[in-house]
């Protein structure tokens, strides 16, 4: 039972991670922007919460306050990851770039600035791992006060409030595209954006804050993973990014729909770190494992494929850019 309990926690502290990658990617997808660059975004969001939060708690010392330094960092997060957005915006909106190109320039961006300036508040903080943001840190992994009610309390409230964060913005991120006239008209700009700029509907508009809002919804991913999975420490170990890739996997895993992108990424969780609590599997059979996540990302897309259910396709014009003369 113990066993069990570790599992789901580590399960849903790893789907967390990916969620808000996953959701971020879905706003942006939606407009018909593929930004293949969500790795380097959470990364920026990831290292642009850190300097806040360490700067914030080198100013104040003593006097430092977790709520002070949880706004601080969440901001600071959310704001460049919002500014790369801004970024691949110009360039594939207003300078009409290539999509593929400009994301993946974008996650070899993010993730080089990311490291340097980890590497650079190593080296301020004194070497690596003596990085100390322990009361901005303590106040995102804070749980509700409820985890102690046996296994239920276990499984549901032992986590800071990010968890919860990101399940609430999958389901206004559904409401909002399913119930909303402003979301259906992104819709519709991702499906046909000549029809929606013939309706009045300003493309340019919709693309720009899907894209920048996407992306600051896809920092706060990278912000988890160093305030709250890794405690609050920078390590260039590559993990935000091979988490990134899995967050664009999410999207196709989940149909385009935000909800599924919940259950999704606690599913992907579970395969991912379900060969810790399996008994004598070797070091390649582990690595077959952490293969899981990506290899029923494919059999979904197969599936959806074969089927052919429009409700399950990805936005008409995902990937085109819209070129208002050629309407």
């Amino acid at each position: 039972m113990t066993q069990l309990i570790q599992l789901i926690q580590e399960a849903l502290a790893f789907g967390t991670v990916i969620l808000f990658g996953a959701i971020g990617e879905l706003l942006t997808e939606k407009s018909g922007n593929l930004n293949l660059g969500t790795p380097g975004i959470m990364y920026l969001g990831g290292i642009a919460g850190l300097v806040g939060a360490f700067f914030y708690e080198a100013a104040a010392g003593a006097a430092a306050s977790p709520v002070m330094g949880v706004l601080i960092s969440l901001v600071c997060a959310f704001v460049v990851a919002g500014l790369g957005g801004l970024i691949y915006s110009f360039l594939t909106i207003s300078l009409r770039a290539n999509q593929n190109v400009t994301g993946l320039t974008l996650t070899i961006f993010g993730s080089g600035v990311a490291n340097f300036l980890g590497g650079s508040l190593n080296k301020l903080a004194g070497g690596v791992g003596q990085i100390s943001i322990a009361v901005t840190s303590s106040g995102y992994r804070a749980a509700t006060g409820l985890e102690n009610l046996g296994f239920v309390g276990n499984i549901l409230f032992s986590y800071g409030f990010l968890v919860y964060l990101a399940i609430v913005i999958a389901i206004v991120a559904s409401f909002f595209l399913n119930r909303t006239r402003a979301g259906l008209n992104l819709r519709s700009v991702g499906e046909n954006p000549g029809t929606a700029d013939a309706a009045g509907i300003s493309v340019a508009k919709n693309k720009y804050l899907a894209t920048c809002i996407g992306a600051g919804v896809s920092g706060l991913g990278g912000l988890f993973y160093v305030m709250d999975y890794t405690k609050g420490t920078w390590a260039n170990d590559g993990g935000i990014e091979r988490l990134g890739w899995l967050a664009v996997a999410l999207v196709i895993f989940a149909t385009w729909k935000p909800v599924k992108a919940i259950w999704g990424s606690y599913l992907f969780g579970v395969l991912f770190w379900m060969y810790l609590y399996i008994p004598g599997l070797t070091r390649s059979s582990q690595e077959l494992f952490k293969m899981l996540p990506y290899v029923v990302t494919i059999i979904v897309l197969i599936v959806v494929s074969i089927r052919k259910k429009r409700e399950n396709n990805p936005p008409e014009s995902l990937g085109l850019a819209y070129f208002r003369e050629e309407r």
